[in-house]
């Protein structure tokens, strides 16, 4: 029995580069058919077409076909094209969004002059681009030289094509209006991105000192543009960049640059394999430098070198911080973003820094929280204008945390822990900054020094954990929904990778957090129930939940908490708990929880019935990732992490097999692994898929087990599932013996349903032709009931 593709709700594909039914050369009869009404309706002005997402779907299907082969021939074969691209290139009559699809399409059939004009007339940003892209794509082609041959690298023997593009941009580069300026610089930057021939170092040669001449301005135009060209030069295999003297305007460049401009260009250059010394400090200068205004600020010693105090012009070198709060804060939450990129690379600067950006990112959180005691009137108003910044605080903690992957002074670590403590006790901590408090605080635990060999907390991280708890506490207890999501999902964090540590065990159990974290599981949020079930499942799968007080409840709490969460699966009326609940029960199965191994045959079959009837997608796959969990235990065969890998089968004798396949029967998992490949989920319908192919391949050497019995009588599951694809799930499969649900289960096309449920839903409505039939439907040109709306 062939079974076709679900369809989906949650899956949508954008419309597919490569149409179907598009020969290399021509277009279906269909398509040919209806294509000479549509262009007159195009061409129409008294027929305007209502919807620009169709001409865009249109105008990229005719790219592909132009991509696929011949264009002359695409055009000779279909004249009316001719007429429908004319009447694109002409911007008052459609929007800049078709017209910039229309610019790609024509590709080198479109003369420069179009694209000339487009770049200085039209302020369009999706004009623009789609022209300089095209100029690219022209430039390209014309200097691939006559017969395949290489070009000249004199530029007066370039073609003539290629010498008028290149004195456009020079033109352009002289021009005084700013956006020519970047149209000019963007054009040069997407040349050297993506072409790297040796041409490429005689085009730079040629124009670099226009660029050069930029930097004289005042200001400086179109400094960004002006950045992503020069960065785009230097990562350039094409050139040799100490023969054209890029290191030097680089150098130039940054020296020119105000501190905010600069910062982007430091950072590309810092990410460069080779690089003079000398460029990169001064890059690293620039990134350095807001923090040293910060300990300059602070009358403090700027410590090891690697930290300059300011050899870089800009504002923030005239011994006073920026005037605007706004434009400090930006310069500061930049440097911090900018050196945090840096960490992880190779390539990073050596030596690092370390001890003096710890000590900038503290210092920089207690401006901010107002623990900060100045010395200076610098200090003093710079220390006014960070006051409750939430954005330098945000900045500040990411950064901080980045740096817990280091080494620092006992104690500069010491004050790490002290700051951090001091923002998840401040009441004035906004969430988002409580968010990440917690989030740095987990990596500065988690990187605190050890014991070789050991993963257990160190004694001083000990002490900062029982002066943590109580806030944590406090933390549970917030009005503010966020904050206890926040609190919650930093103990699962914590008990995740702490819970066997016996110092762990006692702070923890020595407080009211497990007490507190259990009422949340009826937290009127549902995003707090759902963390407080995962935080709950935590605690529990280490043994860390606390059983209520009175003889009657010992050693029944962990299978009141089983309860509960059944519970929470079965009523919960949000998505999230339900969720979380799911994967909880479903590591629990994996790791053999204590109470789950008690009768798991009971316990699976409980979770199975519920997931299965759940209206949330996400509840039924995780369902079936639980079954699939229970199938192998079941089998002793874990599957591979490939879901389309093949496993060996299991060589078993049949009364062994058919045995082991009862308690899967038992608890009804085939009824829900049948019912789901026909979910309108696609994603539940693909999981379905991969569980009964993973039985087929375990069983597969057990072709005798049909043989040894009476041959099963799948006539009735095969009518009951077809009545399931068509729509009528009422009746149930009832009780199912193994033989019946290996015998349907080699009947189905498993394979070619995991091939169509890996389409596009819509794949086939998205054609060509109903593409056409539908915008020639929205101007009356169909009649009734030919369109193919979807």
């Amino acid at each position: 029995m062939r079974v076709p593709g679900a369809r989906t709700r949650t899956h949508t594909p954008n419309w597919p580069t490569r149409c179907p039914g598009i020969s290399s050369l021509t277009m279906d009869p269909e398509c040919s058919q209806l294509l000479p009404a549509l262009c007159a309706v195009l061409a129409d002005p008294r027929q305007p077409m209502a919807d620009d997402t169709c001409l865009e779907k249109l105008l990229d299907w005719f790219k592909t076909i132009t991509e696929a082969g011949s264009s002359l021939l695409l055009l000779q074969e279909n004249p009316c094209l001719v007429e429908l691209l004319c009447h694109m290139l002409k911007p008052q009559d459609l929007s800049s969004r078709v017209l910039s699809f229309s610019l790609r399409l024509t590709g080198v059939l479109a003369a420069q002059e179009d694209c000339f004009q487009y770049l200085q007339e039209d302020s369009s940003l999706f004009v623009a681009s789609a022209a300089g892209q095209l100029l690219v794509h022209i430039l390209g082609l014309s200097m691939q030289g006559p017969a395949g041959g290489p070009p000249s690298l004199q530029a007066g023997d370039w073609p003539a094509c290629a010498q008028k593009i290149v004195g456009h941009i020079e033109e352009s580069l002289r021009a005084t209006a700013t956006p020519q300026i970047t149209q000019a610089l963007n054009v040069l930057t997407t040349t050297f991105g993506h072409c790297h021939n040796p041409w490429t170092q005689v085009l730079w040669v040629q124009l670099s000192p226009l660029v050069a001449g930029l930097l004289e301005k005042d200001p400086i135009p179109a400094a960004h543009s002006l950045v992503d060209l020069l960065l785009s030069v230097a990562r350039s295999p094409g050139l040799s960049s100490s023969s054209c003297g890029l290191w030097e305007t680089l150098a130039q460049t940054l020296s020119h640059l105000s501190p905010t401009q600069a910062g982007p260009l430091a950072l590309g250059i810092l990410k460069l394999q080779d690089c003079p010394q000398a460029l990169r400090a001064q890059a690293f200068a620039v990134l350095l430098q807001p923090l040293a205004c910060v300990f300059k600020a602070m009358a403090q010693d700027p410590g090891p070198s690697g930290v300059p105090d300011g050899t870089v012009g800009g504002s923030m070198t005239a011994g006073v911080p920026l005037p605007s709060k706004a434009a400090c804060v930006g310069l500061l939450c930049r440097s911090l973003a900018h050196l945090e990129l840096l960490l992880p690379l190779p390539q990073r600067p050596c030596p690092w820094p370390q001890a003096p950006l710890l000590g900038a990112a503290v210092t920089l959180l207690q401006l901010c929280g107002g623990s900060a005691r100045p010395a200076c009137d610098m200090g003093r108003h710079l220390c006014t204008l960070l006051l409750g910044c939430v954005r330098v605080q945000r900045a500040a903690l990411d950064f901080l945390g980045a740096l817990s992957d280091g080494t620092g002074p006992r104690e500069l670590v010491t004050q790490v822990f002290a700051v951090l403590l001091e923002y998840l006790r401040s009441p004035d901590s906004s969430p988002t900054v409580l968010k990440k408090a917690f989030q740095a605080t987990f990596r500065w635990l988690l990187n605190s020094p050890k014991t070789p060999g050991c993963w257990d907390l160190d004694p001083h991280a000990l002490l900062f954990l029982r002066d943590l708890l109580p806030v944590l506490q406090k933390r549970l207890c917030s009005p503010c929904w966020e904050v206890r999501d926040s609190s919650l999902e930093f103990l699962t964090q914590m008990t995740r990778h702490w819970g066997g540590q016996a110092g762990f065990r006692h702070a923890l159990l020595a407080s009211e957090v497990p007490k507190l974290t259990e009422q949340l599981l009826r937290d009127p949020e549902s995003y707090v129930r759902a963390s407080a079930v995962t935080a709950m499942g935590q605690l529990s799968s280490q043994g860390l939940c606390v059983p209520p007080a009175g003889p009657e409840h010992q050693g029944g709490q962990q299978k009141s908490l089983l309860v509960e969460l059944l519970h929470i699966l079965s009523t919960d009326s949000e998505g999230f708990p339900r969720r979380a609940v799911m994967q909880v029960f479903t590591q629990w199965l994996r790791d053999s929880h204590a109470d789950v191994a008690g009768d798991t045959e009971q316990f699976v079959a409980g979770v199975l019935q519920v997931a299965s009837q759940d209206l949330d997608w996400e509840v039924r796959a995780q369902g079936l990732e639980l079954a699939l969990v229970f199938l192998e235990q079941t089998l002793g065969q874990p599957r591979s992490h490939c879901p389309h890998a093949v496993t060996p089968p299991v060589e078993a004798p049949v009364g062994p097999l058919a045995q082991a396949l009862q308690p899967l029967c038992r608890v009804r998992l085939f009824d829900f692994a049948f019912r789901a490949l026909f979910d309108c989920d696609r994603p539940v319908a693909q999981k379905s898929c991969d569980l009964l192919l993973f039985l087929r391949a375990q069983t597969a050497s057990s072709s005798s087990l049909q043989e040894s019995r009476s041959s099963p009588d799948v006539a009735s599951v095969e009518a009951a599932l077809q009545r399931w694809q068509a729509g009528d799930q009422a009746q149930p499969l009832g009780d199912l013996e193994p033989e019946v649900v290996l015998a349907v289960v080699r009947s189905l096309d498993l394979e070619g349903l995991r091939g169509a449920l890996a389409e596009s839903s819509d794949h086939v409505e998205k054609s060509p032709q109903s593409l056409l039939q539908d915008m020639l439907a929205t101007v009356g040109v169909l009649g009734e009931n030919e369109a193919d709306c979807y």
